[in-house]
């Protein structure tokens, strides 16, 4: 396999997590770590790796920068990471996905050839926060502003690939997040933590 350009991993950290009784989401635990040590974990590889979100433990080589306003969703956690970026090429990533992969961030990284790659899950859906892009489209199509935006709509200019993963049956979707206390049951289900 051809080498790999050196990337960024962007992991947007911020959500206010309310649906989960305002806890800090990715550091709440499924399968006995919490879903952001398991992001990070899954792009160890990266050139340099940086949390959009507030102060919290990280490995001491990760960046960690704050969004502004706090809480403000993906665009402003975008404004506040991007500066950091130094590489061509940057993984965007949700910092709730607690069976994410190394393997599923090598196979976006290989599928780039468009402006950004993107997963598209088992329903349809494109999972914004599951994708890698390069560095200068997303600059260039960030609107500047403080006000809230839709990650949706920032990206539509791009020319997106779409990557449809195939999953080994009995495997969780590495895709998978966790937004809602329904949503934690079942990854700490899957995971057999008993926690549910």
């Amino acid at each position: 396999m051809d080498q790999l350009p050196p990337y960024t991993a962007l992991v947007l950290a911020g959500g206010r997590a309310a649906r989960l009784g305002g806890q800090a989401k990715p550091q709440l635990e499924v399968g006995g770590r919490s879903m952001l040590a398991t992001v990070l974990g899954a792009v160890a590889d990266a050139e340099r790796r940086i949390v959009v979100g507030p102060p919290q433990p990280v490995p001491g080589d990760v960046a960690v920068v704050r969004e502004h306003p706090p809480g403000g969703g993906p665009v402003a956690a975008l404004r506040a990471g991007l500066p950091s970026v130094r590489t061509e090429v940057v993984a965007v990533l949700a910092g709730d996905l607690p069976f994410l992969t190394a393997g599923l961030i090598a196979e976006l990284r290989a599928g780039l050839t468009d402006d950004g790659v993107l997963v598209v899950d088992e329903t349809g859906r494109d999972q914004l926060l599951v994708g890698v892009w390069r560095t200068a489209a997303l600059r260039d199509v960030l609107p500047d502003g403080d006000g809230p935006t839709a990650l949706r709509r920032v990206l539509a200019p791009l020319t997106t690939t779409r990557l449809r993963p195939t999953v080994a049956p009995g495997t969780p979707p590495p895709w998978l997040d966790c937004d809602t206390p329904a949503d934690l049951a079942r990854a700490r289900a899957i995971a057999g933590d008993g926690r549910g």
